[in-house]
């Protein structure tokens, strides 16, 4: 039988991307942060409209494994961190997978601006390790990855590079649309860029800013125009948090969306949870971008069509 040449062509991007989830792994273990694993199959995810889960039974497989690791911030653990499979439905393309590799890490005492300063620490060590230089080009590109890194509020984002204010396009219902057409090809193209400070309605599992409620303390970072993480301050109000979700579930109810439980162990123990900051980066696309690589086709063992 003959090799399967696009498998056996993946080999280099395969040894990086081991390098690269190895070095990952020894920042964290460095810095005293646990590793953990939670299941994949959980009885409720958090409610996103944007975001569809795989229903397995009764049960569903995790769009993120944010809510078992912040029942274990709950419950004392301090510094977590995880890498682990997530699957989302619909989600396919040159930087989509259904099932794909997540880093999550969380911090208590910290909130989403020193996330900011311990994700750009992170990643400048981790490229500097599996010797991918301190600088590379992704899409012809340069991206310089010294510090600091660009950091603009969404707000001025809209105002810079939209026709429509932040406020506006929430109001038109267009605030993700204007996001991805008009601001996202912006950001990140000489350096890493985190845009924060949404808007109170995208706050998610997010804090409001006290100082402005009509934002929440949330940022996301790209790199050459492509979204790599998510950070929130976390939020650890379980009332508003249960009406978040409720809000977020009527919505995807008028939209046609299946239903989904509400997460009721998660909602309990929220208020034993300490003040608390985590993120969600993409490692796919970390590696992706690293490797300069077409499509995240290039940077994974398997693809869907493939199996």
């Amino acid at each position: 039988m003959a090799i399967n040449r696009i498998l056996s062509d993946r080999r280099a991007a395969l040894t990086r991307r081991a390098a690269t989830i190895r070095e990952i792994r020894r920042y964290f273990q460095d810095r005293d942060y646990l590793e953990v694993e939670t299941p994949l199959l959980i009885p409720a995810p958090a409610p996103e409209s944007h975001i569809d889960a795989f229903q397995v039974g009764s049960w569903f497989l995790h769009t993120s494994p944010e809510l078992c690791m912040k029942r274990l911030l709950a419950a004392g653990y301090d510094r977590i961190f995880q890498i682990c499979s997530c699957w989302r439905q619909g989600e396919r393309g040159k930087r989509h997978l259904p099932e794909f590799t997540m880093l999550e890490w969380y911090r208590s005492g910290c909130d989403y601006l020193g996330l900011m300063e311990e994700c750009e620490a992170m990643i400048r060590q981790v490229v500097e390790a599996a010797d991918y230089g301190t600088n590379f080009t992704f899409h012809n590109q340069h991206i310089d990855l010294s510090v600091p890194w660009e950091r603009i509020s969404v707000r001025e984002a809209f105002l810079r590079y939209s026709s429509v204010t932040m406020e506006e396009a929430c109001k038109r219902d267009q605030f993700d649309e204007v996001m991805v057409e008009d601001i996202e090809p912006h950001l990140g193209l000489s350096r890493p860029t985190f845009i924060y400070d949404y808007p109170a309605e995208r706050g998610a599992l997010a804090r409001l800013r006290q100082d402005d409620p009509s934002v929440a303390e949330r940022f996301e970072l790209y790199m050459g125009g492509v979204e790599l993480a998510n950070a929130f301050t976390e939020l650890t109000d379980p009332e508003e948090q249960r009406t978040r979700f409720a809000n977020e579930e009527k919505y995807r109810r008028s939209i046609g969306k299946p239903p989904y439980p509400i997460p009721e162990k998660f909602l309990n123990e929220l208020t034993d949870m300490p003040p608390s900051a985590g993120i969600a980066l993409g490692v796919d696309r970390l590696v992706m971008l690293l490797l300069d690589a077409a499509a995240i086709d290039e940077v994974v063992a398997f693809t869907p069509e493939e199996l």
